[in-house]
């Protein structure tokens, strides 16, 4: 059995959901040592979350950030946690709904995810810095 892990830094995306998948791999030469096994991968950050989802059309990315905005909207009267902007306790709230990991299943070198399934990154902050993932793979 091995176990590997390693942290990565994510760049600075804008807010919404942002394709990880390619970026990961890249960094994880490791994978291909890896015939049956999991990757963990773990976000450092209360305000953004993970999520496995779609990966061909953009306008499933489109589509869930509208939809997170409508269902956990900003500015709302009841939120107390307000010093760090009006986009904050929101994307607390949504990073709380989506998670803050995802396990993939690795085979023969390769995450064995679905013909359209990508990994997001989701970003809930207006003006987010740099995130890092913490990545884990343990197989055989």
């Amino acid at each position: 059995m091995v176990w590997f892990q390693k942290e990565i830094r994510l760049p600075a995306v804008k807010r919404g959901f942002h394709l990880i998948t390619d970026l990961l791999v890249a960094q994880l030469p490791e994978l291909e040592k890896v015939n049956v096994g999991l990757a963990h991968v773990f976000i450092k950050h209360t305000s953004a979350s993970l999520a496995i989802n779609e990966d061909a059309d953009p306008t499933v990315r489109q589509d869930f950030e509208s939809h997170f905005n409508h269902m956990v909207p900003e500015n709302q009267p009841y939120y107390r946690h307000t010093l760090e902007g009006s986009d904050d306790m929101p994307a607390h709230l949504k990073a709380a709904l989506l998670g803050a990991s995802v396990t993939i299943p690795i085979k023969n070198g390769e995450l064995n995810m679905g013909t359209w399934q990508g990994i997001y990154l989701c970003e809930h902050r207006d003006h987010a810095s740099k995130r890092t993932v913490v990545v884990t793979i343990q197989g055989e």
